[in-house]
């Protein structure tokens, strides 16, 4: 399956983008603020931007999601892999970038700074992981 996140309002505060599934839109994402960080960074430099500016967006590029057990969470989600920088990149349910840590939040953007219904958009993308993952498919998402 081919997860594809694109960036579309990148505000000081948060970044708001919208998530499609092998093409199909699936909902609205939420993120920390993105624009300090460039694919071109080591991950050296990556942590230096993230100690001075603290929460943001994970950098553009493709990663592996897989689907394991989140401790903090207690539950399946999806995890990117590899993420240069950070570590425990996760796609979950929340409304508010108070809600995120670097992890991409799902819902729909139906408030200014906020996505909405997150908890049925997680339901609605994990059953595409459920199907990706009974057909042994891999999973990758592209951010742009």
């Amino acid at each position: 399956m081919e997860l594809l996140l694109e960036r579309y309002f990148c505000k000081k505060e948060y970044t708001i983008g919208k998530l499609y599934a092998d093409f199909d839109y699936v909902c609205d994402t939420l993120e920390p603020p993105y624009g300090v960080l460039n694919s071109h960074m080591t991950s050296k430099e990556i942590t230096m931007v993230k100690l001075r500016y603290g929460k943001v967006a994970i950098p553009s590029g493709s990663y592996k999601v897989v689907v394991n057990m989140s401790p903090r969470f207690n539950k399946r989600l999806p995890l990117l892999v590899n993420v240069p920088g950070f570590s425990g990149i996760r796609i979950h349910s929340g409304n508010s970038v108070r809600d995120t840590e670097g992890c991409i939040l799902v819902g729909w953007n139906r408030q200014k700074g906020r996505v909405l219904n997150s908890r049925y958009a997680m339901t609605l993308l994990m059953e595409r992981f459920d199907k990706a993952q009974k057909k042994g498919e891999d999973v990758w998402i592209t951010i742009k």
